[in-house]
């Protein structure tokens, strides 16, 4: 009766194996990103300072279109944090990452492609923002996925193309500067995404 059993699993398993996220369509993904921005600098002629990185989540919708070869367009609100010796920076911003990938061995797959970044809103704690330099910026995206029908886990790096700077008057000096710090996101970001 045990053999039966397991070889029922073990079939079970293959048949899900091996339909491997074939599907395509719209759904949801969310997850964890491990982030940090850019240098800060904290007047004109300062060192620059490297965040510390910290944990941020994500959470959006995409889509996914082909078989073999897929594309996946995506559009996610993600929120990051830095921390600086002053304090820490806060970002809210939407990624509408576009990529295209290569699946593998039923259920593994390669992606890439550019991540175009929208910044909703900044906080630096303790300071007010004057300007940052471009809402809109660019970044890229590539990493690894595993899939299970309509369940996929990706692992991906993303790093922005080039400086965009946010100005602000720093209170915690004095006599009072104007710092900056550089927006740019670089992160690890791990999500589970779900076919509808």
């Amino acid at each position: 009766m045990k053999k039966v059993i397991y070889l029922s699993l073990a079939c079970l398993l293959c048949v899900t194996f091996t339909q491997a996220q074939n599907k395509t369509g719209f759904g949801l993904k969310g997850g964890i990103n491990f982030n940090g921005n850019g240098d800060y600098f904290e007047s004109v002629g300062s060192q620059a300072e490297h965040p510390e990185k910290n944990i941020g989540y994500h959470v959006g919708i995409f889509g996914k279109f082909g078989g073999k070869i897929f594309v996946k367009p995506e559009l996610v609100y993600t929120s990051t944090t830095s921390d600086y010796n002053d304090g820490s920076f806060k970002m809210q911003k939407l990624d509408a990452p576009l990529l295209v990938g290569l699946r593998f061995l039923k259920m593994f797959n390669v992606f890439a492609g550019p991540s175009l970044q929208y910044i909703l809103d900044t906080e630096f704690e303790n300071n007010n923002i004057h300007t940052i330099e471009n809402d809109f910026t660019v970044g890229l995206n590539f990493g690894v996925g595993v899939s299970f029908n309509s369940i996929g886990i990706d692992l991906r790096y993303e790093r922005g193309f080039n400086d965009n700077e946010a100005t602000f008057i720093n209170n915690n000096v004095s006599p009072v500067v104007e710092s900056r710090i550089d927006t740019r996101p670089e992160q690890l970001i791990l999500s589970i995404s779900f076919i509808l």
